[in-house]
């Protein structure tokens, strides 16, 4: 890895629903996804600072990409629907894996800075207990690197559930009522590269920080009591 390329890293996850119900729109999530590593070829100096990975979820975790620089990467495997929609095995694996992650990023001489994690859902968990994982994996005192969640809510997702997601109320959108899913995709997608490159443009200044672009078409998750 060229010595350049040392300094402030920012580790990013999309943890997407590869559920049943996302059959029809994969499609249209892989294609945004695509885009997003064009981007960000045409972004060197914030690419520079990111490591990406994106992660499927449904009934378990598969991993698709893990902490590539995009700037190298080849082209991305597609995400593939199947199976149900389990919080619980997608907080999981990250109660293990950001922690991982992180020290082999700074056991290769880099800073790390609180990893992102971009969370998309298109209809209501399993029935189970992933309140705890959820807490476990978002507690400072408990997991190493615990993330930022950025919660985007598509289709059937519910407000409330998106809002528990989100690490903090401003990180929770949910897709107005009535936009096209494929559309929805798309402008989260769009809004995920322009955070990524805002945020990577960031780390190389004297204030960093990790900027949230809303979704054009979502609105803030906002539960009813």
């Amino acid at each position: 890895m060229m010595e350049s390329n040392r300094g402030h890293l920012l580790p990013i996850y999309v943890l997407a629903d590869e559920s049943g119900s996302m059959t029809g729109h994969i499609d249209d999530l892989n294609d945004g996804l695509r885009s997003l590593h064009q981007a960000l070829l045409g972004e060197p100096m914030a690419a520079a600072k990111v490591r990406f990975s994106v992660l499927g979820f449904s009934d378990d975790v598969v991993e698709r990409v893990r902490m590539v620089d995009l700037r190298s990467a080849g082209e991305f495997p597609r995400l593939t629907t199947r199976g149900m929609t389990s919080y619980l095995a997608a907080f999981e694996d990250l109660i293990s894996r950001i922690p991982t992650d992180v020290n082999s990023l700074k056991a290769e001489g880099y800073q790390v800075h609180r990893p992102a994690v971009f969370f998309l859902s298109d209809g209501l968990p399993n029935k189970e207990d992933w309140k705890d994982a959820h807490r476990r994996l978002t507690d400072r005192g408990t997991t190493l690197g615990a993330p930022n969640i950025i919660a985007c809510g598509i289709v059937d997702a519910d407000a409330r559930t998106i809002n528990e997601v989100a690490t903090q109320p401003e990180f929770g959108f949910v897709a107005n009522k009535g936009v096209d899913v494929g559309g929805a995709i798309a402008k989260f997608c769009t809004a995920l590269t322009k955070s990524v490159i805002a945020s990577g443009r960031s780390l190389g200044s004297e204030s960093p920080q990790l900027v949230v672009d809303r979704p054009e078409g979502f609105t803030v998750a906002i539960d009813v009591i």
